[in-house]
């Protein structure tokens, strides 16, 4: 077979993998695949089912840590597959790991915003974790669109984190470094009003054709080329497979924090200027006094570097630094270079504030 054909053969199973989701609502939970790493689920509420992970090895913690993954995919990229899991490596070094797995929004949660998943949905779950656990100051570890909750959750209550490690923060968004803020440029108030008028919550498909946008290249030809070059190589196929079910796992996105990610974060850039409320309260940034680390993936394409390097300068925190690792967005999750040399940094950096 020539190697058109077969990288015209990639494409084929990715459009037909595109057209599956459309139909199936994208990342419906149950289109999951099967779970890497043994947990159960210790409590259920609002948009929250919340997963442990037992610690494992010879060492054991004190401090358990929660992990906030963001709203917009389904979380399994964090648990892949045997070796290239996040959640196997934490567990490994031995860290008891609570995961917040996010139940999609339907038709009755367009009201949720900030308000609900920060002082209702995450602090429920920190509070699971504390009765569950017995121990009351815990380590809050927040990826991505996470890493904005987890933040605005310890700014508001400090007293129960001992830690926060914060990744790839889309947090100065007046930064333009990347395509996908071309965006927030358009979405103006009236789209997005527009857009939750008629359908309530923003759809699933509309965020994966936002991703798509973002690098049109890549999503139409240049990872089926990889796919072609790298046929050969062990379990390549297998990983790649996950990879692509991973890309159309898309969630609907709650239309209250649609329109507040638009206007309160993206365009009035709130949180990164200390304005940012949630309730009556204001996020203030200072308040976060815990040791932080932020880490920076210096290839990422999907938050600018830029956008996150800020962040331990607008805390009070006295123990603080940023953590640049040369990957890009997804691959501080999935790449062997992460998983070897990043996840055991990130578990040593908490080991020693133990």
């Amino acid at each position: 077979m020539s190697v058109i054909s077969e990288v015209a053969g990639h494409w084929a199973n990715g459009a037909l993998r595109t057209l599956n989701a459309f139909r199936n609502g994208y990342g419906a939970p149950e289109n999951d695949p099967p779970a890497v790493t043994p947990y159960t689920v210790i409590y259920e509420g609002g948009k929250v089912s919340l997963r442990y992970y037992a610690a494992r090895g010879k060492v054991r913690h004190h401090t358990p840590m929660l992990l906030v993954y963001a709203l917009i995919k389904r979380p399994f990229i964090l648990d892949l597959q045997r070796g290239r899991s996040v959640i196997e490596s934490l567990t490994n070094q031995g860290f008891d790991v609570y995961f917040i797995d996010w139940i999609p929004p339907d038709a009755s949660d367009t009201w949720h915003g900030f308000e609900a998943y920060v002082n209702g949905d995450v602090a429920n779950a920190v509070r699971a974790v504390q009765i569950h656990s017995g121990i009351e100051r815990i380590n809050l570890l927040g990826y991505c669109f996470g890493g904005l909750l987890s933040l605005m959750y310890t700014a508001l209550h400090q007293r129960n984190i001992k830690n926060l490690v914060t990744m790839t923060i889309p947090l100065d968004m007046s930064v333009r470094d990347l395509p996908i803020m071309n965006f927030v440029d358009v979405m103006d108030p009236a789209m997005t009003e527009t857009i939750t008028k008629i359908y309530g919550n923003c759809p699933a498909w509309m965020m994966n054709s936002w991703f798509t946008a973002m690098n049109p290249t890549h999503h139409l030809l240049d990872k089926y080329v990889g796919a072609y070059r790298n046929s050969s190589r062990e379990n390549y196929a297998e990983t790649f497979e996950l990879f692509e079910k991973w890309m159309q796992s898309d969630v609907p996105l709650a239309g209250q924090i649609f329109r507040e990610l638009g206007s309160e974060l993206s365009r009035d850039n709130k949180l990164f200027r200390n304005l940012m409320t949630i309730g009556d309260q204001l996020v203030d940034l200072k308040n976060v006094e815990c040791p932080l680390l932020n880490m920076i993936a210096d290839f990422d394409d999907v938050v600018a570097p830029n956008a996150s390097k800020g962040l331990p300068e607008l805390v009070g925190s006295a123990d603080k630094r940023n953590l640049h690792f040369p990957t890009g967005h997804i691959g501080a999750a999935v790449s062997a270079p992460a998983l070897k040399k990043l996840w055991p940094a990130i578990g040593s950096w908490l080991a020693e504030r133990d």
